[in-house]
């Protein structure tokens, strides 16, 4: 009989899988950073307990893409300067893909809130375009030219927030409580640019990041950089404090707060 694909997996052929993710290269993308401080009240709005605001109302747009070998994708996020219990970091709030493949681990795994999208990095000469877009409208935009070299970074840790959980089979909450997660990025930069430009937000009911305007534009630049990333729980949230931000996860929050319907199989 012809092997059943949906069919168990041996122990040696999870062993295999184990033994290839664990030895990948290291991936390089080519990517455009843009940080500004925005509304200080609005940056605080959108960070669930425990997280805080940090002493500066930042946010960051990440748009990256990564030339994987027949397999190019695009990759990126907008998230907002955060704390928790003296650890500063970053609390994404979006996180465009371009592939599906690039969705489910960080969405499952570490509770990313990833969603399918356009991401566009864009150089001819110095001039530089990087858009985040879904739904048709490009949400965020940065445009500028190159304005030199800058100094390389040493290898640095940095860490964004992530909040892992499952809503409830009955639409009620959640199947048991949502845990916090410090996702530890250790990143290598091999080139850098600065770039002077601007950035544009754009409405979107989807992606309202237009919410977290530009006040002071803090700087752009353009690199090459290469990351990874491990993961670990920090602590168990409470279902009733997260729920009034689950709708940040979802273009239409109203599915899973309606449970199934009556009825249904």
């Amino acid at each position: 009989m012809a092997r059943i694909r949906y069919g168990a997996r041996t122990e040696a052929e999870i062993a295999a899988a184990r033994t290839a993710a664990a030895k990948l290269p290291d991936i390089w993308s080519t990517g455009v950073v843009a940080v500004w401080e925005s509304d200080p009240d609005a940056v605080a709005a959108v960070l669930p307990p425990p997280l805080k605001p940090t002493g500066r109302p930042l946010v960051r747009a990440a748009i990256s893409t990564v030339d994987l070998p027949g397999y190019p994708l695009g990759a990126g996020s907008v998230a907002v300067a955060a704390a928790h219990h003296g650890v500063e970091g970053w609390y994404p709030l979006v996180m465009p893909m371009t592939h599906e493949r690039a969705l489910t681990g960080g969405r499952e795994v570490f509770g990313e809130p990833k969603k399918l999208g356009e991401v566009t990095v864009e150089r001819d000469g110095l001039v530089v375009r990087a858009a985040l877009a879904r739904h048709g409208i490009a949400f965020v935009e940065v445009r500028g030219a190159v304005g030199g070299e800058l100094p390389l970074p040493e290898p640095s840790q940095k860490t964004d927030f992530y909040f892992k959980f499952l809503p409830a089979v009955d639409g009620s909450g959640f199947d048991a409580d949502p845990v916090l997660v410090h996702c530890l990025r250790e990143e290598k930069v091999r080139r850098l640019e600065r770039i002077t430009g601007d950035v544009v937000l754009r409405e979107s009911v989807y992606d309202p990041v237009a919410d977290l305007p530009v006040r002071t534009l803090v700087e752009i630049t353009i690199g090459e950089k290469t990351t990874d990333q491990k993961g670990r729980v920090v602590e168990r949230v409470g279902a009733r404090a997260l729920l009034p931000y689950i709708h940040q996860r979802y273009d239409d929050p109203q599915q899973i707060l309606d449970g199934p319907p009556e009825g249904s199989a």
